[in-house]
């Protein structure tokens, strides 16, 4: 009860702290005073390259841990690989139906400043040229210069490399290396996230200035569509069609795990839900504990269906709204960005959210539009956990219902 008691309190000076720093920002933007927009601006600057200097590291330790670790016990391999393909398989399907979705809906832009539009960097229309620009001459520069798909790159290859250490002690070694360099980004990703008020505060203050700029929020209500949209088919259609496939009643399932899916919901942290979600799926669903207690922490790591859906929408609106050209191959690619990175998410609140914008600025993409983001991200987060906690059930489900009919 205490603990649950010091969440709640937590809870509440966290949502006072953005409350006021919201209202703090509207001020700031309204004055007109010069003084304070220097000081709003400032502290947007601040938070874009803080995110920027952390965004490479974080993404490539994630997704390392993500792909060499839960290989040490060795009954459990193919149980392993069947959660990594659900996983991937349902990731990539949520970062696919957001992009179908944004392609039919097509949110129309914000009027942003037509300076930042001006400084947008288009993207590479020489695809042979892009490929090669992925391809890293040197470790160093990849994240020295932010290139993304590069890092990601040696990221997936040193990750898979590494289970494949033949040298026990070797690899745990390398294993713990990787380990401890993530916990040190995981700490410092936490002491950021609770000093984002401070970001908050310049994003709203330097949005509120481009609102009395003429700015025009006509196209936000269909960004928020597509988002919604995407985790609402992923939830109650697509997962669902997964089980059926599996033989699996997807409308029992899901009303037995409708006390991890409330759950999830109301704390948005399915960290803080695993314990509801695996007693859960055991007493009501009578999966097997050595299933569940090994899947479902596994997916509470790298299975975030709801995320890739976050980061695919929002890096693609706000790159389309300074000037960025959205062609097909722009969406493959950030269709294949968004799964990894939301396999490599870091388990913090507001994770998608820090990771998007993280993204956005090694690209040099302005961020205003993320402090209009930002106050609505809280209805979207408890929408996200949701489908990721419920995801997370489906794909220990489908690899009980494989390990059984093996067995």
């Amino acid at each position: 009860m205490a603990c649950g008691c010091c969440n709640s309190i937590t809870c509440k000076k966290s949502a006072l702290w953005y409350l006021i720093a919201i209202a703090l920002g509207v001020a700031c933007g309204m004055s007109g005073v010069d003084s304070l927009m220097q000081i709003g601006s400032l502290c947007s600057e601040i938070f874009v390259r803080i995110f920027r200097c952390i965004s490479m590291p974080v993404i490539s330790l994630s997704v390392i841990i993500a792909l060499s670790s839960y290989d040490s016990d060795r009954s459990m391999v193919s149980v392993w690989k069947k959660t990594l393909f659900y996983t991937i398989a349902t990731t990539v399907v949520a970062a696919s139906l957001s992009a179908t979705l944004y392609v039919l809906i097509s949110p129309s832009n914000v009027t942003l400043l037509s300076e930042h539009s001006a400084d947008a960097k288009p993207i590479a229309t020489n695809y042979l040229k892009y490929f090669l620009e992925v391809v890293p001459d040197s470790i160093l520069n990849s994240f020295m210069e932010h290139k993304v798909l590069s890092v990601l790159l040696i990221s997936v290859v040193l990750g898979i490399a590494i289970r494949f250490i033949k040298e026990s002690d070797a690899k745990s070694s390398v294993v713990s290396f990787f380990r401890g360099i993530h916990s040190v980004f995981f700490t410092i990703t936490r002491l950021i996230v609770k000093i984002l008020p401070i970001g908050l505060f310049g994003f709203v203050a330097v949005s509120i200035k481009e609102l009395q700029s003429g700015t025009d929020l006509a196209g936000m209500g269909k960004y928020f569509l597509v988002i919604i949209a995407a985790n609402l088919v992923q939830g109650i259609v697509i997962l669902p069609l997964m089980l059926a496939a599996k033989k699996i009643n997807p409308l029992a399932a899901m009303k037995a795990m409708l006390p991890a899916l409330s759950v999830a919901f109301f704390s948005k942290s399915s960290s803080a839900t695993l314990p509801v979600t695996i007693d859960t799926i055991e007493s009501k669903l009578g999966i097997d504990h050595k299933i569940s207690r090994f899947t479902l922490p596994l997916c509470t790591t790298i299975n975030m269906n709801g995320c890739a859906a976050f980061i695919f929408t929002t890096v693609i609106y706000v790159m389309q709204n300074h000037g960025v050209e959205i062609t097909s191959f722009t969406i493959l690619t950030w269709v294949l960005i968004a799964t990894l990175a939301a396999i490599g998410n870091a388990g913090v609140p507001m994770g998608c959210f820090f990771l998007s914008a993280s993204l956005l600025s090694s690209m040099d993409i302005p961020m205003p539009l993320m402090g209009v983001i930002l106050p609505f991200y809280g209805v979207i987060d408890m929408i996200e956990t949701a489908l990721n906690v419920w995801s997370d059930s489906c794909v220990t489900m489908a690899v009980d219902k494989d390990f059984k009919e093996l067995a």
